[in-house]
């Protein structure tokens, strides 16, 4: 049985770091690209950062570009979010999710590309 849960949000105030990570079970972790989502309240949901299966590729929301960094440790199956400089507007629940079916080496900023979904951390950031 394939799960994924996140952990590391919280309460934060602008301007401060946080570390989120994802925890993979069930699932070969080196065969699945993983990204980050986000749902904000009354939002839908976007994309936020992926990594590919292969070489660790990333690929960034313009919106979070130069601020976050995602990252996979392939021997613990585990992907990590670092964000930094946080602002009120990136408050939502993020997600982790796993893709078995995009090219190795690429990755995808589509929610239907993925298989596999967490359910979620909530991130809060005061002003």
């Amino acid at each position: 049985q394939v799960q994924l849960v996140e952990s590391g949000g919280g309460l934060v105030e602008a301007g401060d770091s946080r570390r989120l990570y994802c925890e993979a079970s069930g699932l070969t972790f080196s065969n699945y690209g993983m990204a980050w989502f986000r749902q904000a309240s009354g939002k839908e949901r976007e994309f936020v950062a992926a990594i590919s299966r292969r070489m660790g590729r990333t690929g960034y929301a313009d919106s979070v570009k130069g601020r976050f960094t995602a990252s996979r440790d392939y021997g613990k199956s585990l992907m990590s979010l670092q964000m930094n400089s946080l602002r009120p507007e990136v408050t939502a629940v993020y997600y982790c999710a796993a893709d078995q079916r995009n090219n190795a080496y690429g990755w995808s900023d589509k929610g239907s590309d993925y298989d596999y979904w967490g359910k979620g951390t909530l991130v809060t950031v005061s002003s």
